[in-house]
């Protein structure tokens, strides 16, 4: 009986892995997408509500809202140049900001977006602001949220009862979709893999590029945000603790950064 319950299981499990349409990459993903942007939509409504957002007539919120249409544009004609549209099926994109001082963005599926007023004076302007919405809109449309939220379930309840805890969403599925986008740090945050981070550095460098943003800023970009990290030990600090800046991401972006280039065309003033 154990082992038809493992082989059904390893079966569930295989059914649900994902190819990740731009890089082929194999990712496990329990949730369907359209279950995904559901819970999303709810979600982000309730976050809202919790945190309410900055008014529309707020500078900064201009701004973000400026930056995030662009790559969002970018998004949709990179994925039609794929001929992936159908990707994005459902996305109804939205741009928020909250104002708190922690030092963070992210984006759940369905391009729901939230910009922490915190993160803008480490941006400090709007072509390093695209980096991040790049990279933090990657992670949504490479469903890397969905792949970490699906590795947090297995890790946590094995693969012979992960049936049971998929049927107990209510209780079980919204602490993990939480943890996994980072809409509410005190329950704790599941880090990206390191691959996850690769990509949606690489994927957030070529929306930026396409939506008019110089590449190039991503290199002092993160150098200041870890140094800002360093000089405020005190500031919250969360985009650091799930995207980690290291030598190593430098090294990548730098070596990235001749492809990234090939889309980029300034936008006309």
């Amino acid at each position: 009986m154990k082992r038809i319950l493992l082989f059904i299981t390893l079966c569930f499990i295989l059914f649900s892995c994902y190819r990740n349409p731009i890089t082929g990459r194999i990712e496990l993903n329990l949730e369907s997408e359209t279950q995904m942007m559901s819970m999303s939509s709810s979600e982000y409504s309730t976050f809202l509500s919790q945190h309410p957002p900055l008014p529309d007539q707020d500078d900064r919120v201009t701004l973000v809202r400026n930056c995030g249409t662009r790559i969002q544009k970018a998004v949709e004609n990179y994925y039609a140049s794929k001929g992936l549209s159908n990707q994005l099926a459902g996305y109804d994109w939205t741009f928020n900001v909250v104002d708190e001082e922690t030092v963070n963005a992210w984006c759940m599926p369905g391009g729901k977006v939230v910009v922490y007023s915190g993160l803008l004076p480490v941006t400090l302007d709007e072509q390093s602001l695209a980096i991040v919405m790049g990279h933090e809109i990657s992670h949504a449309v490479a469903r890397h949220g969905n792949q970490r939220m699906s590795d947090g379930m297995v890790a946590q309840f094995g693969a012979s009862v992960l049936s049971v805890a998929l049927s107990q969403r209510p209780q079980v599925t919204q602490q993990f979709f939480l943890q996994s986008f980072g809409a509410v740090s005190e329950l704790g945050i599941l880090k990206y893999s390191r691959k996850d981070e690769t990509e949606a550095d690489k994927m957030g460098l070529i929306f930026a590029a396409m939506a008019g943003y110089d590449p190039e800023v991503s290199i002092p970009f993160w150098q200041r945000m870890e140094a800002s990290s360093s000089a405020n030990a005190q500031q919250q600090s969360t985009l650091l603790s799930t995207h980690p800046s290291d030598e190593k991401r430098i090294k990548d972006l730098k070596a990235f950064m001749p492809k990234a280039k090939k889309y980029y065309k300034p936008q006309k003033e």
